[in-house]
């Protein structure tokens, strides 16, 4: 009898260590996974010029005046180009065409002017060589943006044309950069 007691207390004492070394290992993890969550939080938002990018799913956000922006990269991310842009008034409310040789760079104009503009269509400004046959012609007297891959890096209005140029792997970048100047980041 007198083993079957002590067997039982060693039992007990067995179950109550590993049920408190079981609370202390999810306690740890738990606590573990908040700090990690804070200290990542922290490193997720940036501030430039007063204006503050919050980074969720690799994009990074910005609210400015009611309207909400989604970039690929953050200013402190790309090169600042020099160029006299007229600003996002210039696009409120009215049709803006694009001609772009990079899909998702016409896709970042698209995500961030579309909640302004009246509508987007793609087109072809007169001067341009190898449009679609569909494509209606425009002219610098519409808001015009033009997105082209090439060797020299340039953002340049003429008009109402915005003509945006870089390499391949940049074009992106250029078209951030062309957002933050027009929305008043830089």
């Amino acid at each position: 009898m007198k083993k079957i007691t002590e067997k039982r207390k060693n039992e007990k004492r067995n179950q109550l260590i590993l049920g408190l070394i079981l609370i202390s290992v999810m306690f740890l993890s738990v606590l573990g996974y908040a700090l990690r969550e804070e200290e990542e939080s922290e490193e997720e938002k940036v501030i430039y010029n007063n204006f503050e990018f919050e980074k969720n799913n690799d994009f990074w956000y910005l609210s400015v005046e009611n309207f909400n922006f989604v970039f690929k990269n953050n200013p402190f991310q790309i090169e600042e180009i020099p160029a006299q842009l007229k600003g996002l008034n210039n696009y409120k409310g009215k049709p803006l065409y694009i001609y772009s040789e990079e899909d998702e760079a016409s896709s970042e104009i698209y995500i961030n002017l579309n909640q302004l503009i009246q509508r987007m269509q793609f087109a072809c400004l007169e001067s341009l060589e190898n449009c679609e046959e569909n494509s209606p012609t425009k002219t610098c007297e519409d808001n015009f943006i033009i997105i082209r891959v090439n060797n020299n890096t340039r953002i340049v209005q003429e008009e109402n044309c915005v003509f945006i140029q870089g390499k391949k792997e940049e074009i992106v970048g250029l078209v951030d950069e062309f957002l933050f100047k027009i929305i008043g980041v830089r």
